[in-house]
This record gives structure tokens, C-alpha cells and sequence, in this order.
């Protein structure tokens, strides 16, 4: 399993991806804009086109972040499950005295620590915890998409 520096690095630089992309379309944008001013009457199409590259981008980033949200929920809905699998027991026998058997406790997990601790105090973590994933924390938001056309 990824630690979760790795983690917030990858995050990091999808951010960072993101933020490239949305200054590439922006700069495009003005161009098309600047010369649809000027009097070219492609200019304008062209722009509209640019707009329906990005609300499909913007689409594309709300599923990945979909995605990714739904592997945070599974990974803090599991942390707390052990992995180790039960021993074998055989078939019981025709004939078996009843055992009296010492009561199993759980140890408990504490809160906070370990691998979701960690995770959960991770620039990604709180991230997705708070709702600001890629759909809100980054990427090509309605409202950008917006003030850019």
C-alpha cells in the first residue's frame, strides 16, 4: 500500500496538472475572444468549441473524482477490518462433547493513528474528507468555466 506521502505528492501533482490545463484553456480562450473583437467570424465558434472541451473535461474530473472519492470511502470503511483470514477448523466429528470455550475480545482500533490516521491527516485525506476533491478542490469549476467564456 501507497504511504501517504505518496499519496499527497501524486495529489499534488494532478493538482498542479490541473491547473496547467485550465491556464491552457484560458490563454486560448482570450486569443479566440481578441479575435473574434477584431472582426474574425471564426473566432467565436472556435470559442464555443473551446467551452465544449471544457465542460467535457470538467466531466471527466468529476468522475475521477468520483472515483477517488469512492476509494477514500472504501479504504475508511475497511481500515478498521482485520486482513488475516480465519484458521482452518476441520468438520466436526459424528459425536462431540460440548466445549466450553473462553470468550474472544476485540482489541480495540485506536482513533487517530496508524494508516488512517495518517491518511485522514494527509493533504489528500482532508481533502476528500471535507468535499474538496477534484470536483471542488481543483479543476475546471462551473464557475471558471464561466468567468472564461
Amino acid at each position: 500500500m501507497a504511504d501517504v506521502d505518496t499519496i499527497d505528492a501524486a495529489h499534488a501533482r494532478l493538482q498542479a496538472q490541473a491547473d496547467q490545463t485550465l491556464s491552457a484553456i484560458r490563454t486560448l480562450s482570450t486569443k479566440l475572444q481578441d479575435a473574434a473583437a477584431g472582426g474574425d467570424t471564426m473566432a467565436r465558434e472556435w470559442n464555443l468549441d473551446l467551452r465544449e472541451v471544457a465542460l467535457a473535461i470538467q466531466a471527466e474530473q468529476q468522475q475521477v473524482g468520483a472515483l477517488v472519492q469512492a476509494l477514500h470511502d472504501f479504504v475508511v470503511n475497511n481500515a478498521h477490518q482485520s486482513v488475516a483470514a480465519a484458521p482452518y477448523q476441520p468438520p466436526p466429528p459424528q459425536y462431540q462433547q460440548p466445549q466450553y470455550q473462553q470468550p474472544q475480545y476485540q482489541q480495540a482500533v485506536p482513533q487517530g493513528g496508524g494508516l488512517l490516521g495518517r491518511f485522514m491527516g494527509s493533504n489528500f485525506g482532508s481533502a476528500m474528507a471535507t468535499g474538496a476533491g477534484m470536483g471542488i478542490g481543483f479543476g475546471i469549476g462551473e464557475s471558471i468555466i464561466d468567468d472564461i467564456f
